[in-house]
């Protein structure tokens, strides 16, 4: 079970939550699944905004909840709908097909990254 001792954080509609750990993409997912929620997806400027304030409390890049779909290059929401909101680092995305995750760096820009390395944990609920 996810123990929340981080900081707590609403915006909009949503909770956001950080357990402080950094595991691989899928180990994420499944915890923040598994306290009911997913993990932080930033929809627009203000959650994304919200989602790096967790990012600079701990200083550690974030997986969000966003994976390279099968299309080389085409980023989806975890329920495989097209991004309506995106905050790509200049010259990101640039894995073409070896980088399906996407991380949050600490100035709030996102790089496409593989998925075994360990990231900050952000669930949002």
């Amino acid at each position: 079970v996810l123990a929340l001792n981080g900081k707590i954080i609403e915006v909009g509609e949503k909770i956001l939550a950080s357990n402080g750990k950094e595991v691989d993409f899928a180990s994420a997912l499944e915890s923040c699944e598994e306290a009911g929620g997913t993990l932080a997806t930033p929809t627009n400027e203000e959650e994304n905004k919200a989602i790096l304030g967790i990012v600079k409390q701990y200083n550690r890049y974030a997986y969000l909840g966003i994976k390279e779909g099968e299309t080389s290059g085409q980023f989806t929401y975890m329920n495989g709908i097209p991004l309506n909101y995106t905050n790509w680092h200049p010259r990101e995305p640039n894995g073409k097909g070896t980088e399906k995750c996407v991380e949050m760096y600490t100035d709030g820009r996102w790089n496409d990254k593989r998925c075994n390395l360990y990231r900050l944990t952000i669930c949002e609920f």
